[in-house]
């Protein structure tokens, strides 16, 4: 049983966007540049709990309570 598909399917577009996202209730963008400024750590307040934000000498970011 072979079925093909009707010609009037496409594949979805996978390519990224680089458009602001246009729901900010829903999701905050922020430059990693921005948040970090002349430091390489910030700490992050959640739940009354301290997490730090430390980004690595080959530019990953890493997350730690």
């Amino acid at each position: 049983m072979n079925k093909q598909l009707p010609d009037s399917i496409e594949p979805p577009d996978l390519t990224l966007s680089t458009k602001q996202d246009t729901t900010p209730a829903l999701r905050q963008r922020l430059n990693s540049a921005e948040l970090f400024s002349e430091s390489r750590e910030v700490v992050i307040e959640h739940a009354g709990e301290e997490y730090r934000l430390r980004l690595t000498r080959q530019d990953k970011l890493i997350l730690t309570k």
